[in-house]
């Protein structure tokens, strides 16, 4: 058994003490009498990430397995690989490459546990740095990929799926179906949520903000929200608003939302069909639009 010194984070507090490793963590032994200051953590669950080490979930089952085992390397053991909104047959593509990659996975990667459909289920208006092939529910084609490779959580407009035929779909399938790239007014957001979403992706960003007589989506996920997605690169939200969100959302959980160029020298890269540009801390489309970011 090997054992590793420092201050444990668990779920009742950071201790003191040794963790015992085996085939997993065997044990922990508390023990205030440690003076090692490394902090040691669970692995992390990135719940939406798109790429990393130049590789992008699009491009198929090796550019998966090379996403994972690049994201690894920084800490994270689980991860969904997140899609792009994109044509049939590039979503069909990149699906089938998620499944063979969770089929025989690097040795050395993490976990690929299924898909965060981002898109293309949402609002034209509010693509984000999303390529421009938004469209309305299609059940045959969810099901189709969610058949190929399951799909976990999904992104989607709640303008888009007036009757909430979608919306019920992915409740039925236990898919978090959650409110993002969108121009829902608050009203709406709250419907939504009615209906069984229950989540919100990337937190204020490609989404009504909020306004104290136009409260929006981002109003509605602090006054209602149980889960959502905030991007902590402080580039996509500011700290104030990222404590405005911890303290209104019980779920809130950081994402990475990383791209191809995480962990890449500065220069140009591919999210879906949009060419990025990689300048230090962020990715950014031609327009200067935020594409993703280069968080680990």
């Amino acid at each position: 058994m090997e054992r590793i010194e420092g201050r444990i984070v668990t779920p009742d507090g950071i201790v003191r003490g040794r963790l015992v490793l085996g085939a997993g963590i065997e044990a922990i032994e508390p023990d205030d009498s440690v003076t090692a200051e490394r902090l040691l953590v669970p692995g992390f669950v990135d719940l939406h990430v798109h790429g990393g080490g130049g590789a992008d979930v699009m491009e198929g089952a090796a550019a998966v397995r090379t996403m994972a085992r690049f994201h690894a390397r920084h800490g994270t053991t689980t991860l969904l690989a997140t899609t792009v909104t994109h044509e049939r047959p590039a979503l069909t593509a990149a699906f089938a490459g998620i499944s063979d990659a969770m089929a025989a996975p690097a040795a050395d990667g993490a976990e690929v546990l299924g898909v965060h459909l981002e898109g293309p289920f949402i609002s034209a208006e509010a693509l984000g740095a999303q390529p421009p092939f938004a469209i309305p529910p299609d059940l045959d084609l969810v099901a189709m990929l969610h058949d190929t490779a399951p799909i976990r959580v999904a992104t989607m407009a709640p303008e888009i799926d007036p009757d909430g035929r979608l919306v019920a779909w992915f409740v039925a399938h236990g898919v978090r179906a959650q409110i993002g790239h969108t121009r829902c007014s608050y009203e709406m957001a709250k419907a939504a949520l009615g209906q069984g979403m229950t989540g919100f992706t990337h937190l204020g960003n490609a989404m009504t903000g909020l306004h104290h007589r136009a409260p929006g989506a981002v109003g509605c996920a602090l006054a209602h929200a149980r889960h959502a997605e905030v991007i902590l690169d402080f580039q996509h939200v500011a700290e104030g608003a990222v404590l405005a969100a911890l303290r209104a959302i019980p779920g809130l959980y950081a994402i990475t939302d990383a791209v191809a160029a995480a962990g890449m020298p500065d220069g140009s890269y591919r999210l879906g069909t949009h060419p990025i540009e990689k300048r230090g801390p962020t990715v950014r489309l031609a327009d200067g639009t935020l594409a993703g970011s280069v968080l680990t």
